[in-house]
């Protein structure tokens, strides 16, 4: 992709004081937790890497099938947050993407506050983290929807805040669609330490072989079919909290998805389930934005002004 719109800031945002050059990033479980994509694309030309999500400690995930395609471009996966723990990326693929040139987003989770705790206490001190997205949200992991109401929400990201709260890194709290409230479990997050909303994470969905011939698959829905569900997350967030950081996921697959969740309220968006199909996703959707702002004589940053109003 040409630099060419990146350098004139019409792809330029923030989230927060994240001062980003595009507004495209990855989605967390989608590139991987190092440099793999950088084989499609030069990663210091998006606007982030958002890392595969990572425990305090090495975690298997699920055995068996993942990864299940279902109609109309979406998906529904059970991998079940496989990592190598905190302390074995910082070693081994933090370097690898600070030296590609990534602005790096670590992702954490943990089935309890404590083990949020111990996975933020493992990453403090981290050179080159930009941000860290909380996880608090993976449906396809028993037990784990910490974000499941508002004083489980409040919990983990006290747990979290409490360790990287005093660094000054920026916390970002990924949250689900599949509760009652979204904006009361945001307005918890935010209270509790957060300093920008993840809109949204996947939602629990069921495959059935019509024949008979295969068993059930139970994982969470992404990919198209969530974009309208993080459309309305998004609006509904700004709405609720006018001055609030957010970051649009699900169901970006072009430059117009992109816009769509920008002028829901977004400040940035991620690619997460496009890139399985494509691995030049991210870069494609940033080029496509950039043509859309250039068609309509505007850029990210009125987009967003224009979304608070």
């Amino acid at each position: 992709m040409s630099r060419t719109a990146v350098d004139r800031g019409v792809l330029a945002t923030r989230v927060g004081g994240l001062e980003l050059h595009a507004a495209v990033m990855t989605a967390s479980g989608t590139s991987g937790h190092g440099a793999e994509l950088a084989a499609y694309g030069r990663l210091a030309e998006l606007g982030a890497v958002v890392v595969k999500s990572l425990a305090a400690f090495a975690w298997p995930g699920n055995s068996g099938l993942r990864v299940h395609g279902v109609a109309g471009g979406s998906m529904l996966n059970r991998v079940g947050l496989q990592g190598p723990g905190v302390a074995a990326w910082r070693e081994h693929d933090l370097p690898a993407l600070l030296a590609h040139g990534a602005t790096v987003v670590a992702s954490i989770w943990g089935r309890s506050a404590a083990e949020l705790a111990a996975a933020a206490e493992a990453l403090a001190g981290a050179g080159g983290v930009a941000a860290v997205e909380v996880n608090i949200s993976c449906p396809n992991l028993s037990g784990h929807v910490l974000g499941g109401s508002a004083g489980a929400a409040a919990e983990a990201l006290e747990a979290v805040a409490g360790i990287l709260g005093t660094t000054g890194v920026p916390l970002w709290a990924k949250l689900s669609p599949a509760v009652p409230d979204i904006c009361e479990i945001a307005g918890a997050a935010l209270g509790a330490g957060a300093t920008a909303l993840t809109l949204v994470n996947t939602l629990p969905g069921l495959w059935v072989d019509a024949e008979g011939y295969d068993a059930p698959f139970a994982g969470g829905l992404s990919g198209v079919a969530l974009h309208p569900v993080a459309l309305r997350a998004v609006h509904d967030c700004r709405r609720a909290f006018p001055d609030t950081p957010i970051v649009g996921v699900g169901g970006v697959a072009t430059g117009t998805d992109a816009a769509e969740l920008l002028r829901a309220g977004a400040d940035a968006v991620q690619v997460g389930t496009a890139t399985f199909a494509d691995p030049r996703a991210p870069w494609r959707v940033q080029e496509e934005l950039a043509r859309w702002c250039a068609r309509r004589a505007t850029s990210v940053e009125e987009v967003r002004a224009a979304a608070r109003r």
